[in-house]
Protein backbone atom coordinates (compact mmCIF):
# COMPACT_ATOMS: atom_id res chain seq x y z
CA UNK A 1 0.00 0.00 0.00
CA UNK A 2 1.39 3.45 -0.64
CA UNK A 3 -0.76 5.22 1.85
CA UNK A 4 -2.41 3.50 4.60
CA UNK A 5 -0.43 0.49 7.20
CA UNK A 6 -1.24 -2.74 5.58
CA UNK A 7 -3.64 -4.77 7.93
CA UNK A 8 -2.94 -8.29 6.91
CA UNK A 9 -6.25 -10.34 6.54
CA UNK A 10 -7.12 -12.92 9.21
CA UNK A 11 -6.85 -15.44 5.94
CA UNK A 12 -3.12 -14.55 5.64
CA UNK A 13 -2.59 -14.72 9.38
CA UNK A 14 -3.18 -18.51 9.02
CA UNK A 15 -5.34 -18.13 12.48
CA UNK A 16 -8.83 -17.84 10.66
CA UNK A 17 -9.36 -20.83 8.95
CA UNK A 18 -10.16 -23.54 11.17
CA UNK A 19 -10.57 -27.51 10.53
CA UNK A 20 -14.24 -28.37 11.62
CA UNK A 21 -13.07 -30.33 14.71
CA UNK A 22 -10.71 -27.50 15.98
CA UNK A 23 -13.98 -24.59 15.73
CA UNK A 24 -15.91 -27.26 17.57
CA UNK A 25 -13.58 -27.36 20.33
CA UNK A 26 -13.98 -23.60 20.22
CA UNK A 27 -17.36 -24.61 21.06
CA UNK A 28 -17.98 -22.33 17.58
CA UNK A 29 -19.52 -23.86 13.97
CA UNK A 30 -16.89 -23.63 11.38
CA UNK A 31 -17.17 -21.17 9.02
CA UNK A 32 -14.91 -22.10 5.65
CA UNK A 33 -14.74 -18.73 4.02
CA UNK A 34 -15.75 -15.91 6.74
CA UNK A 35 -16.09 -13.18 3.91
CA UNK A 36 -18.54 -15.33 2.02
CA UNK A 37 -21.26 -14.52 4.86
CA UNK A 38 -24.25 -12.65 3.53
CA UNK A 39 -24.50 -9.73 5.76
CA UNK A 40 -27.70 -10.87 7.71
CA UNK A 41 -26.38 -14.52 8.63
CA UNK A 42 -22.89 -11.76 9.92
CA UNK A 43 -25.24 -10.19 11.92
CA UNK A 44 -26.59 -13.73 13.55
CA UNK A 45 -23.21 -15.07 13.89
CA UNK A 46 -21.46 -12.13 15.46
CA UNK A 47 -24.23 -12.25 18.75
CA UNK A 48 -22.77 -15.79 19.06
CA UNK A 49 -18.97 -15.41 18.36
CA UNK A 50 -18.73 -12.14 20.32
CA UNK A 51 -20.34 -14.44 23.25
CA UNK A 52 -17.92 -17.17 22.83
CA UNK A 53 -15.26 -14.47 22.76
CA UNK A 54 -15.52 -12.94 25.99
CA UNK A 55 -14.72 -16.27 27.91
CA UNK A 56 -11.66 -16.77 26.00
CA UNK A 57 -8.35 -16.24 27.30
CA UNK A 58 -7.06 -13.56 25.10
CA UNK A 59 -3.26 -14.47 22.91
CA UNK A 60 -5.09 -18.22 22.99
CA UNK A 61 -5.48 -19.70 19.08
CA UNK A 62 -9.14 -20.18 20.48
CA UNK A 63 -9.66 -16.75 21.15
CA UNK A 64 -7.51 -15.70 17.67
CA UNK A 65 -9.85 -17.62 15.60
CA UNK A 66 -13.35 -16.16 17.09
CA UNK A 67 -11.54 -12.91 16.92
CA UNK A 68 -10.42 -13.25 13.58
CA UNK A 69 -13.51 -14.44 11.84
CA UNK A 70 -15.50 -11.76 13.41
CA UNK A 71 -13.18 -9.58 11.40
CA UNK A 72 -13.97 -11.24 8.05
CA UNK A 73 -17.06 -11.77 8.78
CA UNK A 74 -17.86 -7.80 8.89
CA UNK A 75 -15.25 -6.50 6.28
CA UNK A 76 -19.15 -6.08 4.43
CA UNK A 77 -19.70 -2.97 6.67
CA UNK A 78 -15.76 -1.54 5.73
CA UNK A 79 -16.81 -2.15 2.07
CA UNK A 80 -20.08 -0.35 2.60
CA UNK A 81 -18.60 2.66 4.35
CA UNK A 82 -15.54 2.76 1.89
CA UNK A 83 -18.54 3.31 -0.77
CA UNK A 84 -19.23 6.65 0.88
CA UNK A 85 -15.59 8.20 0.27
CA UNK A 86 -15.47 7.34 -3.64
CA UNK A 87 -15.74 10.94 -4.16
CA UNK A 88 -12.17 10.97 -2.12
CA UNK A 89 -10.16 9.87 -5.68
CA UNK A 90 -7.79 7.96 -2.66
CA UNK A 91 -7.12 3.75 -4.24
CA UNK A 92 -10.09 2.05 -2.44
CA UNK A 93 -7.73 -0.81 -1.06
CA UNK A 94 -6.18 2.06 0.99
CA UNK A 95 -9.72 3.68 2.23
CA UNK A 96 -10.53 -0.52 2.80
CA UNK A 97 -7.19 -1.25 4.99
CA UNK A 98 -7.70 2.23 6.99
CA UNK A 99 -11.37 0.86 7.78
CA UNK A 100 -10.37 -2.55 9.12
CA UNK A 101 -8.83 -0.91 11.13
CA UNK A 102 -11.73 0.98 12.89
CA UNK A 103 -13.66 -2.21 12.79
CA UNK A 104 -10.76 -3.99 14.63
CA UNK A 105 -11.02 -1.57 17.64
CA UNK A 106 -14.95 -1.92 17.54
CA UNK A 107 -14.17 -5.71 18.02
CA UNK A 108 -11.96 -5.53 20.69
CA UNK A 109 -14.29 -2.79 22.42
CA UNK A 110 -17.76 -4.14 21.77
CA UNK A 111 -19.83 -5.52 24.55
CA UNK A 112 -23.32 -7.03 24.26
CA UNK A 113 -24.55 -6.60 27.43
CA UNK A 114 -25.13 -2.57 25.72
CA UNK A 115 -28.10 -3.99 23.85
CA UNK A 116 -26.23 -2.55 21.03
CA UNK A 117 -26.36 -3.56 17.66
CA UNK A 118 -22.73 -4.30 16.15
CA UNK A 119 -23.24 -2.72 13.21
CA UNK A 120 -24.16 0.60 14.60
CA UNK A 121 -21.95 0.34 17.14
CA UNK A 122 -18.45 -0.69 14.53
CA UNK A 123 -19.32 1.67 11.83
CA UNK A 124 -18.60 5.36 13.25
CA UNK A 125 -15.15 3.86 14.12
CA UNK A 126 -14.76 2.22 10.56
CA UNK A 127 -15.82 5.98 9.22
CA UNK A 128 -13.97 7.30 11.90
CA UNK A 129 -10.72 5.54 10.92
CA UNK A 130 -11.44 6.90 7.28
CA UNK A 131 -11.74 10.39 7.98
CA UNK A 132 -8.59 10.70 10.51
CA UNK A 133 -7.42 9.23 7.15
CA UNK A 134 -7.95 11.84 4.61
CA UNK A 135 -7.61 14.43 7.52
CA UNK A 136 -4.04 13.63 7.96
CA UNK A 137 -2.85 12.45 4.79
CA UNK A 138 -4.43 13.90 1.84
CA UNK A 139 -3.98 17.98 2.32
CA UNK A 140 -1.60 19.34 -0.08
CA UNK A 141 -0.05 21.94 2.73
CA UNK A 142 -0.46 20.84 6.13
CA UNK A 143 -2.58 23.24 8.35
CA UNK A 144 -3.81 22.76 12.12
CA UNK A 145 -5.97 19.58 12.58
CA UNK A 146 -9.02 22.78 13.69
CA UNK A 147 -9.30 24.00 10.57
CA UNK A 148 -9.05 20.86 8.72
CA UNK A 149 -11.89 19.87 10.73
CA UNK A 150 -13.25 23.21 10.35
CA UNK A 151 -13.03 23.06 6.56
CA UNK A 152 -15.38 19.63 6.82
CA UNK A 153 -17.95 22.09 8.83
CA UNK A 154 -17.96 24.89 6.31
CA UNK A 155 -18.36 22.55 3.25
CA UNK A 156 -21.33 20.37 5.29
CA UNK A 157 -23.25 23.96 5.61
CA UNK A 158 -22.72 25.14 2.63
CA UNK A 159 -24.16 21.95 1.02
CA UNK A 160 -27.35 22.03 3.53
CA UNK A 161 -27.98 25.91 3.15
CA UNK A 162 -27.46 25.47 -0.99
CA UNK A 163 -30.36 23.25 -0.76
CA UNK A 164 -32.36 25.47 1.75
CA UNK A 165 -31.58 28.70 -0.14
CA UNK A 166 -31.55 27.28 -3.65
CA UNK A 167 -27.90 29.69 -4.11
CA UNK A 168 -24.50 29.77 -2.67
CA UNK A 169 -24.71 31.05 0.98
CA UNK A 170 -22.57 33.89 2.05
CA UNK A 171 -20.10 33.75 4.96
CA UNK A 172 -22.48 35.33 6.70
CA UNK A 173 -25.27 32.93 6.56
CA UNK A 174 -22.79 29.84 7.18
CA UNK A 175 -21.67 31.67 10.36
CA UNK A 176 -24.93 31.95 11.62
CA UNK A 177 -26.10 28.49 10.78
CA UNK A 178 -22.82 27.14 12.48
CA UNK A 179 -22.86 29.77 15.32
CA UNK A 180 -19.62 30.50 14.53
CA UNK A 181 -17.79 34.13 13.65
CA UNK A 182 -17.32 35.59 10.23
CA UNK A 183 -13.88 35.83 11.05
CA UNK A 184 -13.69 31.73 11.41
CA UNK A 185 -15.57 31.18 8.39
CA UNK A 186 -13.08 33.14 6.22
CA UNK A 187 -10.44 31.46 8.18
CA UNK A 188 -12.20 28.17 7.33
CA UNK A 189 -11.91 29.39 3.38
CA UNK A 190 -8.34 30.52 3.40
CA UNK A 191 -7.17 27.37 5.05
CA UNK A 192 -9.37 25.20 2.79
CA UNK A 193 -7.21 26.55 -0.40
CA UNK A 194 -4.48 24.21 1.12
CA UNK A 195 -6.51 20.68 0.71
CA UNK A 196 -5.19 20.55 -2.84
CA UNK A 197 -2.61 21.69 -4.95
CA UNK A 198 -2.11 22.30 -8.93
CA UNK A 199 1.07 21.52 -10.57
CA UNK A 200 2.71 24.84 -12.92
CA UNK A 201 3.37 22.35 -15.10
CA UNK A 202 -0.52 21.34 -15.56
CA UNK A 203 -2.79 22.94 -18.29
CA UNK A 204 -5.54 25.03 -17.07
CA UNK A 205 -7.77 24.20 -20.09
CA UNK A 206 -7.79 21.52 -23.21
CA UNK A 207 -7.19 24.66 -25.66
CA UNK A 208 -3.89 25.68 -23.41
CA UNK A 209 -3.16 22.00 -23.09
CA UNK A 210 -3.13 22.05 -26.71
CA UNK A 211 -1.30 24.81 -27.47
CA UNK A 212 1.41 23.93 -24.46
CA UNK A 213 0.43 26.31 -22.29
CA UNK A 214 0.87 25.36 -18.62
CA UNK A 215 -0.13 27.19 -15.48
CA UNK A 216 3.11 28.39 -15.15
CA UNK A 217 2.93 30.50 -18.42
CA UNK A 218 0.06 32.69 -17.07
CA UNK A 219 2.46 33.35 -13.61
CA UNK A 220 4.21 36.89 -13.58
CA UNK A 221 8.06 37.10 -12.65
CA UNK A 222 9.00 39.48 -10.48
CA UNK A 223 10.07 42.80 -11.54
CA UNK A 224 13.46 43.85 -11.17
CA UNK A 225 12.34 47.50 -10.82
CA UNK A 226 10.67 47.05 -7.40
CA UNK A 227 14.00 46.58 -5.82
CA UNK A 228 14.85 50.14 -6.71
CA UNK A 229 11.56 51.47 -6.17
CA UNK A 230 11.93 50.34 -3.17
CA UNK A 231 15.36 52.15 -2.64
CA UNK A 232 14.27 55.40 -3.74
CA UNK A 233 11.25 55.58 -1.23
CA UNK A 234 14.05 54.79 1.52
CA UNK A 235 16.20 57.81 -0.16
CA UNK A 236 13.40 60.25 -0.83
CA UNK A 237 13.18 61.96 2.52
CA UNK A 238 17.06 61.81 2.77
CA UNK A 239 17.18 64.46 -0.48
CA UNK A 240 14.80 66.43 0.59
CA UNK A 241 17.27 67.20 4.04
CA UNK A 242 20.01 67.90 1.30
CA UNK A 243 21.05 71.36 -0.15
CA UNK A 244 20.27 72.77 -3.70
CA UNK A 245 23.66 72.47 -5.08
CA UNK A 246 24.29 68.54 -3.52
CA UNK A 247 20.46 67.68 -4.93
CA UNK A 248 21.58 69.56 -8.14
CA UNK A 249 24.58 67.49 -8.51
CA UNK A 250 23.07 63.91 -7.81
CA UNK A 251 20.89 64.83 -10.28
CA UNK A 252 23.21 65.72 -13.16
CA UNK A 253 24.97 62.60 -12.23
CA UNK A 254 22.42 59.82 -11.93
CA UNK A 255 19.39 61.79 -13.92
CA UNK A 256 21.27 62.94 -16.43
CA UNK A 257 24.40 60.87 -16.13
CA UNK A 258 26.99 63.55 -17.09
CA UNK A 259 30.95 63.33 -15.82
CA UNK A 260 32.23 64.62 -13.10
CA UNK A 261 33.77 66.93 -15.54
CA UNK A 262 30.51 67.94 -17.61
CA UNK A 263 28.78 68.77 -13.71
CA UNK A 264 32.00 71.02 -12.78
CA UNK A 265 31.80 73.20 -16.44
CA UNK A 266 27.77 73.09 -15.62
CA UNK A 267 28.27 74.79 -12.44
CA UNK A 268 31.36 76.35 -12.95
CA UNK A 269 33.53 74.73 -10.37
CA UNK A 270 36.62 72.39 -10.78
CA UNK A 271 36.15 68.52 -10.80
CA UNK A 272 37.82 67.61 -8.31
CA UNK A 273 35.08 69.73 -6.14
CA UNK A 274 32.39 67.82 -7.76
CA UNK A 275 34.04 64.46 -6.38
CA UNK A 276 34.22 65.95 -3.16
CA UNK A 277 30.98 67.18 -2.96
CA UNK A 278 29.33 63.87 -4.68
CA UNK A 279 31.46 61.55 -2.27
CA UNK A 280 30.04 63.64 0.88
CA UNK A 281 26.80 63.27 -0.37
CA UNK A 282 26.38 59.67 -1.35
CA UNK A 283 28.18 59.04 2.43
CA UNK A 284 25.75 61.13 3.83
CA UNK A 285 23.08 59.06 2.82
CA UNK A 286 23.93 55.64 2.98
CA UNK A 287 25.07 56.10 6.65
CA UNK A 288 21.17 57.50 7.08
CA UNK A 289 20.25 54.53 4.87
CA UNK A 290 21.98 52.01 7.62
CA UNK A 291 20.64 53.51 10.55
CA UNK A 292 17.19 53.33 9.16
CA UNK A 293 17.91 49.96 8.50
CA UNK A 294 19.53 48.67 11.91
Amino acid sequence: MSTAARVPSAVEAGTSVARPDEAAEVGLPHIAEPGAVAPRDARELSVLFFRRLRTLEEGTPEYQYARNTLIEMNLTLVRYAAGRFRHRHQPEEDIVQVGTIGLIKAIDRFDLDRGVEFTSYAVPYITGEMRRFFRDTTWAVHVPRRLQELRIRLAMANEELLAELGRPASAEEVAGHLGITVEEVVEGQVAANGYSAESLDGALSDRDEADGHSLGDRLGACDPAFDAIEGFEAVRPLLAELGDRDRRILELRFGEELTQSQIGERLGISQMHVSRLLSACLKRIRTAVNEDSA
